[in-house]
Order: structure tokens, then C-alpha cells, then sequence
């Protein structure tokens, strides 16, 4: 069996619901969604889903519940279980350096402040995983504060739009190889929404 992880990075708990960092975990929950997958297993300190897209293929949809800045623990652990090699693992995050309605796939690089992301890369020891970024924009002010905060509601109407804008991404790769969606993805960016900073 072919196993693939995705990890959608979020906190748990009632009082996180619908902040910024959450995004990447609300991107998850809609692909369970479409994939006919439920995350209510728990395992790996997370709740986790899966779903067979081919025969030979599993793909386990993971949200850590260890909080963001510990999400490493639990990827750690899920891809070793699985015998996965970083590039079997994809993670999707909310990103300040890009505005909302906009996304960027890559494989490897640098945390760019992200705790969640930090993590993952020193639990796996290595930083070839690839990564679904997904804009929130960047304040002016605290950047801590901003992501535990809630969408304005500007932002809060285009939402939709971004979430399944980032899962129509995600499946594509999914069928098509990571590369192909870096390629149609990455030459624009655009969810088909407006633009937010």
C-alpha cells in the first residue's frame, strides 16, 4: 500500500474555531469532505481520516491536536508509523507573507516564522515536505495576535472561495502529481477571489 499524508494545521478546541491558523485544518475538513473521509480516529495525537483513492493508494488526512507549534510531534510519529519519506507528507498552513485568495505550493524551504512548520521540520529532521500555503495576509501590528484572531468580515466572505479553491488544488495534485498543481497554482496564485491584504 502507497501511503501519502496530509496534515492540516490548526488548534484544537471550541475557542480556536474560525481564527486565521485554523485555515489549514478547515482546508483539511472540506477535503475529508469531498474524499468521503471522516476525522474522528484518534490516533498520533491527532484526529485522523483516510481514504482509498486507488486500490494501492491511502491517503491519511491528519489534524493534529497538539496545538500548532507542537503539530511536529504528531506528523513525526503518523510518518513513521507509515514508513513515509518527507515527500509523502504535505502540510497545509496559513501564510502572512501572501494575501488571502492566494496560494503556493512548494517542496522544501524555510519555516518563514511559522511555528507549526518549525516543528514538523525538527521532528522529521529534514525540511523536503511540501507545503500548501495559504494566505491570511500579514498585519501591521502583532502577528501572534492576528492569527489567533478571527476574519474580518471582508475577509470572511471570500472564505468559501479560499477553502475550496485550496482543496480543488489539493485533489489535483492528488491526480495529477504535486508538480502539475506547482505549475497551475503557482503561476497565478488566485482562488478565484478578490484579493485581500
Amino acid at each position: 500500500m502507497d501511503n501519502l499524508l496530509i496534515v492540516g494545521l490548526g488548534n484544537p478546541g471550541s475557542e480556536y474555531a474560525g481564527t486565521r491558523h485554523n485555515l489549514g485544518a478547515e482546508c483539511l475538513s472540506l477535503l475529508a469532505e469531498r474524499l468521503g473521509a471522516s476525522l474522528t480516529r484518534k490516533r498520533w495525537r491527532s484526529l485522523v481520516g483516510f481514504a482509498d483513492l486507488v486500490p494501492d493508494r491511502r491517503v491519511w488526512l491528519v489534524w493534529p491536536q497538539t496545538y500548532v507549534n507542537q503539530s511536529g510531534q504528531a506528523v513525526a510519529a503518523a510518518a513513521r508509523d507509515l514508513g513515509l519519506v518527507a515527500g509523502s507528507v504535505w502540510a497545509v498552513y496559513d501564510e502572512l507573507d501572501l494575501p488571502l485568495c492566494r496560494l503556493r505550493i512548494r517542496l522544501g524551504g524555510s519555516a518563514a516564522g511559522h511555528n507549526g512548520v518549525s516543528s514538523i521540520m525538527s521532528s522529521l529532521k529534514t525540511h523536503e515536505f511540501v507545503r500548501f500555503r495559504v494566505g491570511v495576509g500579514r498585519p501591521d501590528g502583532d502577528g501572534v495576535r492576528y492569527v489567533l484572531g478571527r476574519f474580518g468580515k471582508r475577509e470572511a466572505e471570500a472564505l468559501d472561495k479560499v477553502r475550496s479553491g485550496v482543496v480543488d488544488a489539493l485533489e489535483l495534485a492528488l491526480q495529477v502529481g504535486v508538480q502539475a498543481a506547482m505549475d497551475r497554482y503557482n503561476r497565478h496564485g488566485s482562488l478565484d477571489c478578490e484579493e485581500i491584504p
